[in-house]
């Protein structure tokens, strides 16, 4: 099993493997498309057997402005000035393997490799322990972020960290 670089022809299986993990946060195929296409390096796969078993999406964005969860982005902004992990997802009969650990490792260095001071992220589903591991702490949701997290469910944390 190993992770790589994402494809468009890719899609498709990516769509199924979050059908799986994400039944009650589910996101359009223009998403993962315009993720790709806006910021290649920061969307990866995981590979058995030349089946996919998992994902992740990640990009910049402006400091505390994740985006809305399936919505569009329209480009990286010029002043983003911090990285965020959109998702990691693995398929649950590929879980406890560390094969998540790999692919936040992976993203962390993309993120120091472009010298964002912080990351930051929204953990679901009772996550949080997960992201601790990495140095992710909750941050404070003013308002408009607090709007942004109820979108992903009643459990969601915004969390954050240095790099």
């Amino acid at each position: 099993m190993s992770w790589r670089n994402m494809t468009a022809d890719d899609i498709p299986a990516i769509l199924r493997v979050a059908d799986v993990v994400h039944p009650g946060l589910p996101e359009s195929e223009d998403v993962f498309a315009e993720r790709l296409d806006l910021f290649p390096e920061g969307c990866l796969i995981l590979v058995q057997d030349d089946q996919i078993c998992g994902y992740a999406i990640s990009h910049p964005i402006r400091h505390r402005q994740p985006p809305a969860l399936n919505s569009l982005l329209g480009e990286i902004a010029a002043d983003a000035d911090q990285y965020y992990i959109h998702d990691v997802a693995v398929l649950p009969s590929f879980r406890g393997r560390a094969l998540a650990r790999g692919c936040v490792d992976m993203l962390l260095a993309v993120a120091k490799g472009y010298q964002y001071p912080a990351t930051c992220l929204v953990s679901v589903y009772g996550t949080s322990t997960f992201w601790a591991h990495f140095g992710f702490v909750p941050g404070q949701a003013d308002a408009g972020l607090s709007k942004k997290l109820r979108g992903y469910g009643d459990d969601a944390t915004f969390m954050m960290r240095k790099n």
